[in-house]
């Protein structure tokens, strides 16, 4: 499994289906998280630390973190008794998490510790830690005191790796340099420089065959992974690189990754994670963490086994669809705009802002897909590529320079590991003013349709390109154009949001449909057109349905009948709502002016307004009986409402301003419901364990206060005596 952090989330993957099994969610923001074999303990900026089950997605245990802002780091010790945890004030303060309490609290780092690491031989009782002033503190938990501060670099460490006797520590900086220490001594051994800002070091073990590696003598040698998208082998006594790996624009390594003995994971700064297969050290498995805009989708492989992605970026992405695991193409070098997809699945084509496009074939029995073939005499960007049907002979580019090309492939193809080579244009002919946004190949290879930012469709012959006729119609540019596999028909989308279909024989338009569209394919029997998105339609009325946020899989079965125009049912339903959502504005606005809270209440929690509340909430307390009218009102309100109400106290509590009124609300409720009830309620415990750190700020606080006021008066009284006494 892998754990990793994903916003307020902490996702566990599992590594050979590419699934995530479980998704622990915190109530704030910004979680850090550490993990052993038997527990996970996230820490977030409620200064709350939260144990959980995480195979149950259960929270075990919860306390206060103790420290005064947030923590940055944590780490277990080797029995998973300990837990570590470095904040941001500087302060690190260490936890037994069987008996469950504050073992140690170490002051005496400067800034952030945004590092902790225990001493792998749990015998010494050693901690270190390194924070923004560049030091590593070693800490000596049986007197509680830093017994050493090892300086080397010249930026804060990034990394800590010790040898397998305890004696040796490597560590690494965005200095660009890794420090071998000699902890006897506590003293630099040797300092590496590695030319670029490292994230993350491993040590490889000693007992293993590394020799592929570069690996030849018997002394230490690690594993560095940086900035340059580098994973470099380097030998301790030498300091000389002995081996590198790089993937082709490669991004930088954000986080150097884990080991195991048969596996390396890295983390990059797009949000990939790479698990390498050692000791080739090969990459076995991407997953892909984020995928920004989604631009274009295809089905790839003999039985539709994967699908190839293009994203708001240079690479292509090609998932597998059994395990999710994701390569990642490079070759472009702006963003891709478009792929189509030859007839057998093994071959496809993109195309992208950098003026080229490029053939790629996959393997099928590895699924390994390669660059064979590229193409680059466009003057500007390739915004449109469409494949043969019939069998794989050419290709069709759309260019912003306002052309139309047709490629020829070459024939043989080059093998794995060769060059791509160049393809040749034939027929190139300028076919608009404008861009070219889109092109499909009638199923006979005979005929090719372009949709263009000029707001007609074209159609041409393929045998000569000559023009057959023109589509007008739009009153905005055309974005997608797409021939029926079965009937002599053509699908135009356009930027006015309206879906036209016309018959090549005629140019006749035989039916129109508004809806906001991107683009539309057909299915063997029919098509269906979803807004902003695509459909994907293949036997059993299986499709893919994909947004521009995000790739999401939705499998329906459908019909031709079922298809129909529903835009203009939505939009009388969305006019609706918001003439409801006016109505009840002010309809509150009135009953709070007549006095009727109850009422009041019940519409701010309808319209799911938490401000709102809060305004009815002050206008009750405001009143001369404001505790009696507030009790009075609360008690009235529905299960349901009391229960929104509660969620909304947990928000209130959290700002100063408006945490009287959260307590006021908490007291009426608690004083007249009884824990029965209150527990009844949906997510009661978590909203409880949410308001109790920021009642007990709100407590301490009041506390300061009260005696501050206490004191002046206690001065006033002293003043007066004196004044007295002179007199």
């Amino acid at each position: 499994y892998i754990v990793c952090t994903c916003g307020p989330k902490v996702n566990i993957l599992q590594i050979n289906t590419g699934k995530i099994l479980h998704s622990i969610e915190q109530v704030s923001t910004e979680v850090v998280s550490a993990v052993s074999l038997q527990m996970l303990v996230t820490a977030s900026r409620a200064l709350l630390l939260k144990q959980w089950d995480w195979k149950q997605e259960k929270c075990t245990r919860l306390w206060r973190a103790i420290h005064n802002v947030p923590v940055a780091s944590m780490t277990f010790d080797c029995t998973s008794t300990l837990l570590a945890t470095g904040g941001c004030d500087g302060s690190i303060k260490l936890w037994d998490v069987v008996k469950q309490y504050c073992t140690h609290n170490l002051r005496r780092s400067s800034g952030v510790v945004h590092l902790v690491e225990f001493h792998p031989d749990i015998s010494r009782l050693q901690l270190f830690s390194s924070s923004v002033d560049c030091g590593i503190r070693i800490w000596d938990l049986r007197t509680s005191k830093c017994i050493c501060v090892l300086e080397s670099h010249y930026s804060a460490a990034t990394a800590l790796a010790f040898s397998p006797d305890g004696q040796t520590l490597i560590s690494s900086g965005r200095d660009k340099i890794c420090s071998v220490w000699d902890l006897e001594k506590k003293a630099v051994k040797r300092t590496v420089p590695v030319y670029e800002a490292v994230e993350g070091v491993v040590l490889l073990p000693g007992t293993s065959d590394f020799s592929q590696m570069g690996v030849k003598g018997e002394g230490l040698h690690f594993v560095t992974a940086g900035s340059k998208g580098v994973l470099r082998v380097w030998d301790s006594s030498s300091a000389r690189c002995v081996f590198t790996r790089m993937l082709p624009d490669a991004p930088a390594l954000k986080t150097g990754g884990r080991f195991r003995p048969a596996q390396l994971a890295t983390v990059t700064a797009e949000h990939n994670l790479l698990i390498y297969q050692m000791p080739a050290l090969t990459v076995q498995q991407q997953f892909v963490g984020y995928n920004d805009d989604i631009l274009d989708v295809k089905f790839l492989g003999k039985d539709d086994t994967h699908i190839v992605v293009a994203t708001n970026s240079s690479q292509l992405k090609v998932f597998e669809l059994a395990t999710n695991s994701c390569q990642i193409l490079y070759g472009h070098t702006d963003t891709v705009l478009s792929i189509d997809v030859f007839r057998k699945g093994s071959m496809f084509a993109s195309c992208a802002k950098d003026n080229s496009l490029r053939l790629w074939k996959m393997d099928l029995k590895s699924g390994h897909v390669h660059c064979v073939a590229q193409g680059s005499r466009h003057s500007n960007a390739v915004g449109s590529v469409a494949c043969s049907r019939l069998k794989k002979a050419f290709l069709v580019s759309g260019s912003q320079d306002c052309t139309i090309k047709v490629w020829d492939l070459p024939n043989p193809l080059p093998d794995v590991g060769c060059e791509p080579v160049l393809m040749t244009a034939r027929l190139p002919r300028k076919c608009y003013k404008n861009d070219v946004n889109s092109m499909t190949i009638f199923p006979n290879d005979k005929l090719l349709a372009s949709g263009s930012q000029d707001r007609s469709a074209k159609l041409w012959s393929l045998a000569d390109m000559s023009l057959l006729g023109v589509f007008r119609g739009h009153s905005r540019g055309v974005w997608c154009v797409q021939f029926s596999p079965v009937d002599q028909v053509l699908a135009k989308a356009s930027a006015d949001g309206s879906i036209k279909i016309w018959i090549i024989q005629d140019f006749s338009c035989l039916k129109v449909s508004y809806t906001y569209m991107f683009k539309e394919l057909f299915s063997k029997k029919t098509f269906l057109f979803i807004g902003y998105g695509c459909c994907v339609f293949f036997p059993r009325c299986l499709y893919m349905l994909y947004s521009f946020s995000a790739l999401v899989c939705l499998y329906f079965s459908l019909s031709f009948s079922s298809c129909k125009d529903v835009t203009e049912v939505e939009l009388a339903e969305e006019q609706a709502k918001q003439e409801d959502q006016v109505l009840k504005q002010q309809e509150l606005s009135d009953l709070l002016h007549e006095k009727k809270y109850v009422k009041a209440l019940g519409v701010a929690i309808s319209l799911n307004q938490p401000h709102t509340a809060l305004r009815v909430i002050r206008e009750i307390r405001q009143q001369e009986d404001g505790i009696q009218e507030l009790e009075k009102t609360l008690l009235k309100l529905r299960q349901d409402q009391k229960e929104s109400l509660l969620r909304y106290c947990v928000v209130w509590n959290t700002n100063s301003r408006s945490c009287l009124d959260a307590q006021a609300v908490l007291q009426v409720l608690l004083t007249h419901l009884s824990p029965e009830e209150i527990l009844q309620y949906q997510a009661t415990r978590t909203h409880l364990e949410a308001l109790i750190p920021y009642t007990e700020r709100h407590m301490q606080r009041i506390g300061r206060l009260l005696q501050a006021s206490m004191f002046l008066d206690y001065m006033w009284q002293k003043m007066r005596i004196t004044g007295g006494i002179d007199r």
